[in-house]
């Protein structure tokens, strides 16, 4: 016995009521779950007095983009404030391999575009150590860490690197070869393949990412890699030629389990996501519908207007370099071309618009854009360019995207049949930071609303997530599996108010948010947390494999 806890309140992430416990842990396992006094510990062991802190397993991020972000912080921030012990990435059809290095920044433009990250810090953090996904996941393996990673092979990377960026069907020896590098990427580790039809997203130069030029046969046939290994999870954001119908056919011919994002909630449209969820759940197959406990708040400059890029007009401005982009907002043609479109797309979304930080204009602050814009005699989208143009800084505007819909989340929460996800930790650095989103759901919805159990809320953030993803001997608290625990106070867990922070390569920016009531986490058994503080050093992460 190594380490012993005493006097926990034992939530063991399977459901089942909390309970007075104490947990032995020997090397990287958990030995033993009893009573409490029933444990003796040895003449070596450490113990630590929970003082009747919760102690859940830890818990499981399954939606983040850190593919990136963990070749330059091996900690992994800032979700390994949050209790978080293990993530899982390559979310949403992207990722940073298989790359040949001709196409390098083709992938960092992609990253940048769609997830919003810094070009300068992409380019400054990404060593390049590898070309092929095994030697990616080699990498990882070999790289200190501070929690456990599992990587998904994205569908934009693959097509790249088979299909050279041509944007068409792949060819029968092309869809064979990708067939070919999926199965390498299995059996070395890959957690699944993730996909994406999403007509959002606008990559490199504003054009479609590459598997958006996929057919859905392609996707099928790569599902089916999957059901052959026997092993391996469907990830896919939604978009044209793929949804329930389909997610059920994949799940039930391969036997493989589904999860889609994503599925939100608006205000505007009570009821819609509910309606989702009984739709699918009358089909066959194993397949979650993704959902956040958060609303999807973003903060949007001119310099990078990504949420817009489903707009054809915005694909232009999304073509060009930042720098250039303050032109194409002055030229009246352009605008003339895409005010309707715009005012169209986000006809649901202006009231949900304001200006948030700015240096010149701070009276207008939280005043609604569809509002200031009537005051002026304007439209919400002249409105917004012209701020941001007069600004002798950056102006950063608050928007309201999606999930807005606050009573019918609290419903998708209760909902058994949905699976937590959405942190985008590691994406979207400078618009948003939801990796905080564990804690949150604690404070939140636990505590605050009380709109679900405690244990139903650890089960969602621990037993569900590693259950869904094959993680095997993760995600309870039970003699043998590994020792990834969480001690927090009920009382006082929750997120602090988000902050700016210069931090990443090439001294770039991005939000975070802090934790309240995280007191201790460990990892395979190691402290990596102790009273609150993060403990310097500590690296016992490791490669989660299919």
């Amino acid at each position: 016995m190594d380490l012993l806890l005493r006097n926990a309140t034992l939530i063991d992430g399977t459901g089942a009521p909390a309970r007075p416990a104490e947990i032995a842990v020997t090397g990287d396992r958990i030995a033993a779950v009893g009573e409490p006094g029933s444990l003796t510990p040895d003449a070596a062991t450490v113990v630590v007095d929970l003082g009747g802190l919760t102690l859940a397993p830890g818990f499981v991020d399954v939606h983040t983009h850190y593919d990136a972000q963990i070749l330059w912080d091996g900690d992994l921030t800032p979700s390994s404030w949050h209790g978080v012990t293990s993530v899982v990435m390559g979310n949403c059809g992207f990722g940073v391999a298989p790359t040949r290095p001709e196409h390098r920044d083709l992938i960092v433009r992609l990253l940048e575009n769609v997830e919003g990250m810094s070009m300068d810090a992409l380019n400054a953090g990404i060593d390049w150590c590898f070309e092929t996904f095994p030697e990616y996941l080699a990498a990882l393996d070999a790289r200190a860490k501070r929690l456990n990673v599992g990587a998904f092979l994205g569908h934009s990377p693959l097509r790249l690197f088979v299909t050279g960026g041509e944007e068409r069907a792949a060819t029968d020896e092309e869809l064979a070869t990708m067939r070919r590098l999926l199965r390498e990427a299995l059996d070395a580790g890959a957690i699944g393949f993730s996909t994406s039809r999403q007509p959002a997203h606008q990559g490199a130069y504003g054009r479609p990412v590459p598997s958006r030029f996929a057919e859905v046969s392609e996707v099928y046939e790569l599902a089916g890699v999957m059901g052959e290994a026997g092993k391996g999870v469907l990830a896919v954001s939604i978009g044209p030629g793929l949804f329930l119908d389909q997610f059920s056919e994949i799940a039930t011919r391969y036997d493989i389990p589904v999860t889609w994002t994503a599925l939100v909630t608006r205000a505007e449209k009570p009821g819609s996501a509910l309606r989702t969820v009984e739709r699918g759940a009358a089909l066959s197959g194993e397949v979650y519908p993704q959902i956040a406990c958060r609303p999807i708040v973003m903060q949007v400059t001119m310099d990078d207007p990504s949420p817009l890029g489903q707009v054809d007009e915005w694909k232009e401005v999304l073509a060009v370099p930042r720098e250039q982009r303050p032109a194409l907002y002055r030229d009246d043609a352009w605008r003339d071309r895409a005010r309707e479109t715009t005012l169209a797309a986000w006809s649901h979304r202006w009231h949900k618009v304001d200006v948030e930080e700015t240096v010149t204009h701070g009276a207008l602050t939280g005043i609604p854009l569809d509002q200031l814009a009537r005051d002026r005699g304007t439209t919400p989208f002249d409105l917004m360019l012209d701020l941001a143009l007069s600004d002798a800084g950056t102006t950063r505007f608050r928007v309201v995207l999606e999930n807005d819909g606050d009573a019918e989340l609290a419903d998708l929460l209760a909902d058994k049949r949905t699976l937590l996800g959405l942190s985008d930790a590691g994406a979207h650095a400078t618009q948003l930071c939801d990796a905080c989103y564990s804690t949150h759901l604690l404070g939140h919805w636990v505590r605050e609303r009380k709109a679900i159990s405690l244990e139903d809320a650890v089960w969602r953030l621990t037993g569900q997530p590693a259950k869904a993803f094959r993680l095997a001997e993760r995600g309870q608290v039970k003699p043998g599996f590994f020792a990834d625990l969480v001690a927090f106070d009920p009382d006082t867990v929750g997120t602090t108010a988000v902050e700016r922070v210069d931090d990443q390569p090439g001294g770039t920016e991005r939000l975070v948010v802090r934790s309240t009531g995280v007191a201790h986490t460990w990892v395979n058994g190691v402290a990596t947390r102790f009273d609150g503080e993060d403990l310097p050093a500590a690296t016992p992460g490791r490669l989660l494999r299919a």
